[in-house]
């Protein structure tokens, strides 16, 4: 069949590659025929079409390298970041730090994560403060009611303070204040009674209704409230009680304040805790026989020093901070050791 002209324009033909890629005529048209058979096109795609979904995490993978932290001088290593083994010398107070932040850790954490209970003692230098106002005190009585004042409202006001910290409770102005003021109450009242040990109690009855009703008024949780409640009526007993330095008599409150100083010091020498409470028990003792001349003095020393260890250990307990001891450590020893020195200065007479 012969092609007719189409159109005017010349015959139409079938399209031919040029000979200038070295086909003859009508290869062309061959090889356009056979091409689905010899797959002489290959798709450079095809082979990465089921690859498509991962190949951006592949290039995430291969081509960045991870970031690494910034060296620091000395580098830690991170495999040393593990906890030392026990005896091991990590440094005083502190535990190995990490990349991942700073992680150091007082022996107290320490001990609270390893669920432990540790019992951290103020140390020397507190129990040095706790003689000197020891000695305040007892040179206060010495002078006169009003030179006493002045150093047992010191006393009572680290009362009130140590022991709101000392139960992890800060700030806590307002608990604070409640509890000092009274202690003023207390003070007053006992110099209006002619230091009469019945103003100690009747002050001690009303703060306690007086926290109460604050802690009703509180919008806190009722085991937030409960919580405040105890640590306000505690901290206000301790420092009420601690006036029983004023309703004491003169010549008692003297041999109990310095061997209640001696006993501290002794207490915080380097020696093992069985035999520095026995010393600090010798000492106040004999602090008091020396004072007394007698053994009576000797007794009320002892008594004296017996409970300001107990105030001494309740402020070493429940992770304490530098705050705790320099407060709580100060203040307990003298603080709870104010009743005893009343009451055994009235039993030994």
């Amino acid at each position: 069949m012969t092609n007719q002209p189409y159109g005017g324009y010349g015959s139409y033909e079938p399209y031919q590659e040029p000979q200038a890629q070295g086909q003859g005529p009508g290869q062309g048209q061959g090889q356009g025929q056979a091409w689905p058979q010899n797959q002489a096109y290959v798709d450079p795609y095809a082979d990465q079409q089921y690859t498509q979904q991962w190949q951006g995490q592949t290039w995430e993978t291969q081509m960045q390298p991870p970031v690494a932290p910034a060296p620091v001088a000395p580098a830690p290593d991170p495999v040393a970041a593990a906890p030392a083994p026990v005896g091991a010398d990590a440094g005083p107070g502190y535990g190995p730090a990490t990349l991942g932040g700073n992680s150091r850790v007082t022996d107290a954490q320490r001990a609270r994560a390893e669920g432990r209970s540790p019992i951290i003692e103020p140390g020397m230098q507190p129990a040095v403060l706790t003689a000197l106002l020891g000695l305040l005190l007892a040179g206060g009585a010495a002078l006169g009611t009003y030179a006493l004042l002045v150093p047992l409202v010191v006393l009572q006001g680290l009362t009130a303070a140590g022991w709101f910290r000392l139960n992890g409770m800060w700030p806590a102005r307002q608990g604070i204040a409640l509890g000092f003021l009274g202690a003023l109450a207390a003070d007053a009242a006992l110099l209006v009674s002619d230091r009469s040990p019945a103003a100690i109690l009747g002050t001690l009855g009303v703060w306690v209704l007086l926290s109460l009703v604050l802690q009703l008024r509180s919008h806190a949780d009722p085991d937030e409230r409960m919580y405040g409640l105890t640590a306000t009526v505690v901290a206000a007993a301790l420092a009420i009680v601690a006036g029983g330095y004023l309703a004491a008599d003169a010549d008692a409150v003297t041999v109990g304040a310095v061997a209640v100083a001696a006993g501290m010091v002794a207490r915080a020498l380097p020696l093992p805790t069985p035999v520095s409470v026995v010393v600090a028990l010798l000492v106040a003792a004999g602090a008091g026989f020396a004072l007394d001349g007698s053994a009576a003095g000797a007794g009320l020393g002892a008594g004296a020093a017996v409970c300001a260890l107990i105030g001494h250990r309740v402020a070493s307990y429940d992770y304490p901070s530098r705050f705790v001891h320099f407060t709580a450590g100060v203040a307990l020893p003298l603080a709870v050791a104010a009743p005893a020195v009343y009451a055994l200065a009235r039993l030994l007479d």
